[in-house]
């Protein structure tokens, strides 16, 4: 079976998110709604006495388990595009990752790409980013990512500034795809490329640290159901991450 099986294990509780005691303006609540239009996390507004103005909670069967500030969410997502990411405009360590999205981890997403939306795949690609920020600052493990052209690595400036400065350190780097470019001898980082189903329509991005580093395993997941539209999620079940990268190393 091929890597879309590790996406039907998805078991996520209930999840919703609040806008409370909102002073932004209306365009900002309705940014919020659209980034998840469609999806099974639902978006309201309230007012709460326990919070500040203009913060973001999320809840799990009706109990907040992160928060997060509205100017965070417009500062990391809402305010900005994917060209910040493929040109390098946005670095590695200006990525950051507002409370209220890590936390969604376990929950899956169908999200569309330009021309169809300008936010909704965006919040894969910070996730991704942020997955190869985490292995970049570790500075070790392993981290294997799929780009379903190998070229895009060289198409994408600033990803190949980012693959570049994490092969730089110990960190083993892995990189799939299908046939097109090959790194050179500076780029030290191990090409797969193929033409199965999992090289055209898989995006991964999967870092394993080794033990007793800072951060655990941490994985994202999508797959292109047709074009321009993503089925996936992320995850730091140390489970998950061991299935799929088993799945991997033995398949692609």
């Amino acid at each position: 079976m091929p890597l879309e099986q590790f996406l039907d294990g998805s078991d996520a509780p209930e999840r919703s998110i609040a806008v409370l005691n909102r002073t932004e303006p209306e365009p900002f609540q309705t940014m919020i709604e659209n980034l998840f239009a469609d999806q099974t996390v639902s978006v309201s507004e309230d007012v709460s006495e326990e919070y500040e103005n203009d913060t973001v909670v999320l809840l799990e069967d009706g109990t907040v388990v992160a928060s997060s500030p509205l100017r965070a969410l417009q500062d990391a997502i809402l305010m900005v595009n994917t060209d910040l990411f493929t040109t390098g405009t946005r670095s590695l360590e200006e990525t950051t990752v507002p409370d209220v999205l890590d936390a969604l981890a376990g929950t899956r997403f169908t999200l569309r790409g330009y021309p169809e939306s300008d936010t909704e795949k965006l919040l894969l690609v910070l996730i991704s980013r942020y997955i190869e920020k985490r292995a970049y600052v570790e500075g070790d493990g392993t981290l294997r990512s799929s780009f379903q052209r190998l070229s895009r690595i060289e198409d994408e400036q600033g990803t190949k500034v980012v693959y570049q400065r994490v092969a730089e350190t110990a960190v083993d780097v892995h990189v799939y795809g299908q046939p097109g470019w090959s790194p050179s001898s500076d780029f030290p980082v191990v090409a797969h490329a193929g033409h199965g189903i999992d090289f055209r329509t898989s995006w991964f991005v999967i870092h394993d640290p080794p033990d007793g580093a800072d951060h655990g395993p941490a994985a994202l997941l999508a797959i292109e159901l047709e074009n321009g539209v993503w089925d996936g999620l992320w995850s730091y079940d140390p489970q998950f991450v061991d299935d799929l990268l088993a799945y991997i190393t033995a398949k692609l």
